[in-house]
């Protein structure tokens, strides 16, 4: 069972949407794109312990808030859910339509003669409406099934039950760990018990034993004294027979009050000391919610996970585990992410970009790749590389590694020397993403230029042909005069710097470039020693050697005017962002 798409109109930020799903999924964009929206509208449909809310939704559900007057507004919420069970099928059989997997369509009914494409499935679609009740001055929310269509404009409701049938889970984050194995509503140890119909039988016995527990009486507590005041002062007013005697009891606990407090202990290590779980380590948390997680999905065959941000709090290695682990466990996975770690462990495929306008229209694309990058050439390092760009709404293209670690060393020493006038790229919210060759500059400029990223581009000198096809390509390009970062390197960093910089590199220095070491020590000038610093770095290419040299600068004139030119024009170019960044910070 997975969700096929999810059109949305009405809740929240989002005045319209419609987002596809390919499987497992994960879904990007800026902050307030509307990622958790999407989410907590699937949840809305699909969350059988949702609608238990009161009410149901609120004003603030509300586009805009329109909930009521002249240009009031209707929460509408469709799923469209496909890869169903066998159980599932006999249970909504007559309910069912069908999905062209390549169209991406709902088939138009009495189009039976194309059922036994291999590409369309069967289908289910349910909708939730929200509104408010003018008359009863309360809101209103429920699901139902869209086919078929009835007659009295009433269409049967898509009940609790029905949704647990459908098996969704919502995790808003590891934070779900904080009260996993309690017993509130929604919790995932009650989701187990309710999957497997169980129903704990502890509330009575519990309860009972607490209402026949007092408190000893102690005269020197002072409390005792007080009621029995109290009972003396209340024969004045009311008969005997009204009241009893009033004394301390434990407690005036419920059901609900229990689901609450109850907790499962676990011993710390420490003399078999027991304390609440979630007073454990966050590995242990973690490792606890994978584990209900499993049994979920043991006990359902068939489960839809979405959980936001999975890498809250938690290093790269463990935001990988938890995201394989939940794929392998359910039959659809739908994540919200900012982090490139996520991100990477996904097919460019199921990666969905959402961005949303200032009229609350959402728009929302699978990634693919520029056609030139076969799927192979998808290794690690790209990956990484692709993420990090995907992820940021400025991106800054270079031709190589070199220039990629040039470019941000430069940018974060310039802002150690001279804060007020620059901003490293990470504090400007750039990321660099390297092309791989000159060719690639304008292909990809195309490509973040239509996923609405701001372009940046750094590039060797061109032919004007070429120029012309990357200027047109790029927001801001910048071509250097040189060919090679190496070159621009040696011919602007202040020549003072670059001498002592070479005497420091002396000692390791490689025994196939023993001439140009030979060359300088038999006529040192500036023409032998920028030679041997340059056949250096180009041995070192990709290595620490040039962010070393600009490590080693100690004022803005010892750095390549070309990339202080640069960078302070990308700056410029972000002014007012800058500014308002910095306004905030001094609040």
């Amino acid at each position: 069972m997975e969700i096929a798409y999810i059109s949305i109109a009405n809740f929240r930020g989002i005045s319209d949407a419609k987002i596809f799903f390919k499987g497992h999924s994960v879904i990007i964009g800026d902050n307030n794109a509307g990622k958790s929206t999407i989410v907590e509208a699937i949840d809305l449909v699909l969350g059988p312990d949702r609608l238990a809310r009161t009410p149901v939704v609120d004003e603030h559900d509300f586009y805009n808030g329109k909930y009521y007057g002249e240009d009031a507004v209707v929460i509408e919420i469709e799923v469209a859910i496909i890869s169903l069970s066998d159980e599932q099928i006999s249970r909504f059989k007559g309910h069912l339509e069908f999905w062209d997997r390549a169209a991406e369509i709902i088939l138009p009914g009495g189009n039976i003669e194309k059922t036994d494409d291999p590409n369309v499935i069967e289908a289910l679609r349910v909708k939730f409406v929200g509104s408010y009740n003018e008359e009863e001055d309360d809101f209103e929310g429920e699901t139902f099934f869209l086919s078929p269509i009835a007659e009295t404009g009433n269409q049967p409701k898509f009940s609790k039950q029905d949704k647990r049938e459908c098996g969704f889970l919502y995790l808003r984050a590891l934070r779900t760990g904080a009260r996993a194995l309690s017993l509130e509503r929604g919790s995932l140890l009650d989701i187990i018990l309710r999957i497997k119909e169980m129903r704990p039988k502890m509330w009575e016995d519990v309860l009972s034993q607490l209402r026949n527990t007092t408190l000893q009486s102690d005269k020197s507590a002072g409390v005792e004294s007080v009621l029995e005041s109290l009972q003396e002062s209340m024969k004045e007013f009311v008969p005997i027979d009204w009241g009893t005697q009033p004394h301390l009891k434990i407690s005036d606990l419920t059901r609900e009050h229990l689901r609450k407090t109850l907790t499962v202990f676990m011993t710390t290590g420490i003399d078999g000391y027991a304390a609440p779980f979630h007073h454990q380590g966050t590995g242990t948390i973690n490792t606890m919610v994978l584990a209900l997680l499993s049994l979920i999905a043991e006990a359902k065959n068939s489960v839809i996970f979405a959980m936001e941000e999975p890498e809250t709090a938690l290093p790269p290695y463990t935001q990988k585990r938890i995201v394989d682990s939940i794929r392998t466990k359910a039959s659809q996975a739908i994540f919200t992410s900012h982090s490139p770690f996520v991100l990477e462990e996904f097919a460019p495929e199921q990666i969905i970009l959402v961005q949303r306008n200032d009229r609350g229209e959402m728009l929302s694309r699978s990634m693919k790749f520029p056609a030139h990058i076969k799927p192979k050439t998808y290794n690690h390092e790209f990956r990484t590389r692709f993420t990090e760009a995907l992820l940021a709404k400025r991106v800054l293209l270079t031709e190589g590694t070199t220039e990629a670690l040039v470019y941000s060393a430069a940018a974060r020493r310039l802002n150690e020397l001279a804060a007020r006038k620059f901003t490293s790229l990470e504090g400007l919210g750039v990321a660099i993403f390297n092309v791989g060759s000159e060719n690639s500059v304008s292909i990809f400029g195309k490509y973040f230029d239509e996923m609405g990223k701001l372009t940046f581009a750094v590039f060797d000198k061109q032919t004007p042909a070429k120029l012309d096809i990357i200027q047109n390509s790029i927001k801001y390009p910048y071509e250097c005069s040189y060919k090679g970062i190496e070159k621009l390197l040696v011919e602007e960093t202040d020549y003072k710097t670059l001498k002592k910089f070479y005497r420091s590199l002396v000692t390791s220095w490689p025994s196939h470039l023993n001439h140009h070491k030979e060359a300088v020590e038999t006529e040192d000038t500036p023409e032998n020693t920028k030679k041997a610093v340059l056949s250096y770095l180009k041995w070192d290419k990709a290595g620490s050697t040039a962010v070393d040299l600009l490590g080693s600068c100690t004022s803005l004139n010892q750095i390549p005017v070309f990339i202080r030119e640069v960078l302070a024009e990308i700056k410029s170019q972000l002014e007012p962002a800058v500014k308002e960044i910095n306004s905030e910070d001094a609040l």
